[in-house]
């Protein structure tokens, strides 16, 4: 798989039906191993590790109903009290980020309300904290750290 712009990581690799498959540490079982599953592993691992965010408040691929549609989201990191602190979207290294990517990932975020987004492919990240009051968001350097409220 493809280097990304992400510290190094360690991984469990098996052969599944003549396809790899990674170990999802929080899902608890292998999933094929696609270009957008590296890129999410490693977000994972970025928040878990750098980032510090507990893994007991970190979720991914679920299903959300937005405008009547289902929905899922790669990753979402909540508060302990479930608040969302976090939504981040991935693509794969290949995906180039637009303002499509934007754009889904704020009407993913109407009806989550998280205070901090996270757009990335692997190889560009974007960060940014939302300004409910002005209906914007705000670009960051990085993601903050985790830090109980």
């Amino acid at each position: 798989m493809q280097k990304l712009n992400f510290p190094s990581y360690s991984f469990r690799f098996k052969n599944s039906q003549n396809k790899i498959a990674v170990f999802d540490e929080l899902r608890k079982k292998f999933i094929i191993l696609t270009p957008e599953e590296w890129v999410r592993q490693h977000c994972v691992k970025f928040l878990r590790e750098e980032k510090k965010y507990p893994s007991s408040l970190i979720n991914v691929e679920k299903q959300l109903k937005l405008a009547g549609l289902t929905k899922r989201y790669d990753i979402v990191v909540f508060e302990p009290e479930g608040d969302i602190r976090i939504i981040v979207e991935c693509k794969a290294p290949s995906v180039k980020i637009t303002q499509d990517t934007f754009d889904q990932i704020a009407r993913y975020n109407m009806s989550l309300n998280a205070d901090l987004l996270m757009v990335t492919n692997g190889i560009q990240h974007f960060f940014c904290r939302m300004d409910y009051d002005k209906e914007t968001y705000i670009f960051l350097r990085e993601l903050p750290e985790y830090t109980r409220k």
